[in-house]
């Protein structure tokens, strides 16, 4: 049973949640993307770079504090060690 942001493509087609209005869209998301460090040796990432580009900005455009961050998004403290 598919759930209904699943049903509509959700977030960027390859995200299983709804959008905010500040996450980047597909086209906007192809720019920075080369620019990033590729994943290393070691520890894999837990989550994607581009939904903690978008918590970053979800943060910088509503102006939210970090620990009131939604749940959609990674823990405060990882999205916000990835900001500084």
């Amino acid at each position: 049973m598919l759930l209904w942001w699943e049903k509509i493509g959700g977030r960027g087609g390859n995200m299983t949640k709804p959008g905010y209005d500040s996450d980047l869209t597909d086209a906007q998301w192809a720019q920075p993307s080369p620019l990033l460090p590729p994943p290393g040796r070691g520890r894999p990432r837990q989550h994607e770079l581009r939904v903690l580009i978008n918590a970053i900005l979800y943060v910088l455009r509503t102006g939210c504090q970090w620990r009131m961050l939604p749940h959609d998004f990674p823990p405060w403290s990882t999205v916000y060690h990835h900001f500084r």
